[in-house]
């Protein structure tokens, strides 16, 4: 009952200090609000006393783990006060600092993130807090001298994937593949990453197939699939296929991502990420956060491309 009382006076708050923001997206400013609220009541725990208390658990999506929850782990872990994660399978290698962490779920629940009040920043804001918010340093972990080739890197991250219960919205297609490979394959060693639905935990996103891995085998060889790396390392050099991702994504500086998790993995190595997300979809346009929250995952430079004709456009000009 006193956490409705004061949901509802915080989404108030929220239109109040906010009055041209949209109505309905009062409530996420609410919510985020409220997960600084809850953070109150471990001051004394985290600032004064700072024993390992802290257990972390979530089960919600892959984008706002990374954006949200791993960051919070991290700080927890550097004040000292980190005591065990709980996330879904294969994730060890995300929580590579945690000193006991356990992989308990084997589905993602997308719903989760709408009442984790648990977490600092849990939901789209325009009002984010990074006093308990610490950068996870992937690129200096996981930097290897296996996965180093002739020419820079440069990794495609696409998707094909149902998005908000509609067919795939943000993706590269072949013929924008066949450009841009065309294009900087002579000056970049291209890695081609779109998981398989068995080779990472889903959530209520459906892997639909797109073709392109044979299409990329026959047409262009010298491209290298992530799906191939992972046959030749696994298990002898990578334990799964987040670990593989982490330790690729480390040796690169260039990348090209789709809007969702796709994204916020990307941003998390620095360099330069060109993000196809489309304006119409997804609260990330609302808020800015490519502008106001991509970066901070680890000094990336984020490119925001609202078509495929938008990253050909930040290729050409950047890469």
């Amino acid at each position: 009952m006193m956490q409705q009382l004061i949901l509802k006076s915080l989404y108030v708050v929220a239109r109040l200090k906010y009055p041209k923001l949209r109505k309905d997206l009062g409530y996420f400013v609410r919510d985020n609000y409220y997960c600084k609220l809850v953070q109150a009541r471990f001051a004394l725990r985290d600032y004064v006393l700072k024993k390992k208390y802290k257990v972390i658990s979530y089960q919600g999506e892959f984008d706002q783990e990374l954006r949200y929850v791993l960051p919070f782990a991290y700080w927890h872990h550097l004040n000292g006060t980190l005591d065990k994660t709980i996330s879904a399978t294969h994730t060890k290698e995300f929580y590579f600092f945690s000193p006991n962490h356990e992989e308990k779920f084997q589905q993602r629940i997308w719903t989760e993130s709408y009442a984790h009040y648990d977490v600092p920043n849990m939901t789209h804001s325009n009002s984010y807090s990074f006093r308990n918010w610490v950068q996870v340093p992937y690129k200096q972990q996981y930097r290897n001298d296996r996965f180093v080739y002739d020419k820079p890197l440069l990794v495609i991250a696409n998707k094909y994937n149902i998005e908000w219960d509609q067919p795939p919205i943000n993706f590269l297609d072949i013929p924008t593949l066949d450009t841009i490979i065309r294009t900087y394959g002579p000056r970049y060693q291209i890695i081609y990453n779109r998981p398989l639905p068995n080779q990472i935990v889903q959530d209520n996103s459906e892997t639909m197939s797109l073709n392109e891995h044979a299409w990329l085998r026959e047409h262009h060889p010298d491209v290298i699939l992530m799906d191939d790396l992972y046959r030749e390392h696994h298990p002898s050099a990578v334990r799964n296929y987040n670990h593989l991702q982490l330790m690729v994504y480390a040796n690169c500086n260039h990348f090209i991502s789709m809007h969702g998790g796709t994204a916020a993995l990307a941003s998390c190595f620095g360099g330069t990420n060109i993000i196809l997300s489309n304006p119409n979809w997804g609260m990330e346009h609302h808020f800015n956060e490519y502008k106001n929250l991509f970066p901070k995952l680890s000094g990336a430079t984020i490119l925001h491309a609202r078509t495929p004709d938008e990253v050909l456009n930040h290729l050409s000009k950047t890469f």
